[in-house]
C-alpha cells in the first residue's frame, strides 16, 4: 500500500484498485481551510485521471470526527474581498469529490457537519458508524450550505425533510440519520472505514468501464423525465457495449472464471 501526500492535510493511499482519500488535519477535526480545499481538489484531480482506480473511499484520521466543515476561524479573518476570492477555491473541493468518475464511498464517524457532511453527500454511498452525528447547521452561523447541501440532501430525503433539517440546523444522530436516508449503511462504532473499504473492494471487482458508465448514467439521469433518462442510459450502454471490458465479461462468464478486466 502506497501513500501520496497532497499538501499537509490530505493523503491518498492505494490498495490494489481502491484508493483511500484521507482527510488528515486532526488538530482542527478536519476543518476545511483554503489550503485544505486546494489539497482535496488536487487529490481528486489526480484520482480522476488515474484509469487504474475503480473505487474511492473518503476517510478521516481523527478519532471523533469525519469533518466539522469550514474552518470558521479562518473565515472570521476574511475581508469581504477575501471571502469572494475564497468561494471558488472552496467550491472546487466539493465539486472535485462530486465529479469523481468512479464510485466513491464516504466512511463517517463522529461529527460530519456542514461542509463535512457535504463532502460525504458528494460521494455515492455513505457508510456511518453509530457514533456519527450529521447535519447542515449553516443557518445557525448566518450562512447557507454552500458545498452542495441544498441540492444533494433533497435528492436523498425529499424536499420537505431537507427543508426541516436545513432550516432547523439540527444535528442528527446516526440511527435517525440512517432511518431518514441521510446515510446508507450503519455499522458498529469504529467499523466505518473497514466496512467502506470492504464495500469499495466489492465494487472494484467489477468492470471499470462499466462502473464509470453506470455512475455517469445515474448522475446525468437523475431528475430527468423517464424518456430523457432512458436516453442517458442508452448512451452509457453504447459506451460499454463495444468495449474490451464487455467482451472480457461475457467470455469470463461463459468460461466460468473471474474476469481480467482490460479497463477499456
Amino acid at each position: 500500500m502506497g501513500e501520496q501526500r497532497y499538501g499537509e492535510w490530505v493523503a491518498v493511499r492505494r490498495d490494489g484498485f481502491v484508493a483511500e482519500l484521507v482527510l488528515d488535519r486532526p488538530k482542527t477535526m478536519n476543518a476545511v481551510s483554503s489550503e485544505m480545499a486546494r489539497n482535496i481538489a488536487a487529490a481528486c484531480a489526480a484520482l480522476a485521471d488515474d484509469g487504474s482506480v475503480r473505487a474511492v473511499v473518503l476517510t478521516s484520521t481523527h478519532e471523533r470526527a469525519f469533518c466539522v466543515g469550514a474552518d470558521l476561524k479562518e473565515r472570521n479573518s476574511f475581508t469581504d474581498a477575501e471571502m469572494m476570492r475564497h468561494r471558488p477555491v472552496s467550491r472546487a473541493a466539493y465539486t472535485a469529490v462530486l465529479e469523481l468518475p468512479m464510485p466513491a464511498v464516504a466512511a463517517v464517524h463522529g461529527f460530519a457537519l456542514g461542509g463535512g457532511y457535504e463532502l460525504a453527500l458528494s460521494c455515492d454511498v455513505i457508510v456511518a458508524d453509530r457514533t456519527a452525528v450529521v447535519g447542515l447547521p449553516e443557518v445557525s452561523v448566518g450562512v447557507i450550505p454552500g458545498g452542495g447541501g441544498t441540492q444533494l440532501l433533497p435528492r436523498r430525503v425529499g424536499a420537505a425533510r431537507a427543508a426541516e433539517l436545513i432550516f432547523s440546523a439540527r444535528r442528527v444522530p446516526a440511527e435517525e440519520a440512517h432511518a431518514l436516508g441521510m446515510v446508507d449503511e450503519l455499522v458498529a462504532p469504529g467499523e466505518d472505514r473497514t466496512a467502506a473499504l470492504e464495500l469499495a473492494g466489492r465494487i472494484a471487482a467489477n468492470s471499470p468501464v462499466g462502473l464509470r458508465a453506470a455512475k455517469r448514467a445515474l448522475r446525468l439521469g437523475h431528475g430527468l423525465d423517464l424518456k430523457a433518462g432512458l436516453e442517458v442510459e442508452d448512451a452509457g450502454w453504447r459506451t460499454i457495449a463495444f468495449s474490451g471490458d464487455r467482451a472480457e465479461g461475457v467470455a469470463a462468464f461463459n468460461e466460468k472464471r473471474t474476469p481480467d478486466w482490460p479497463g477499456e
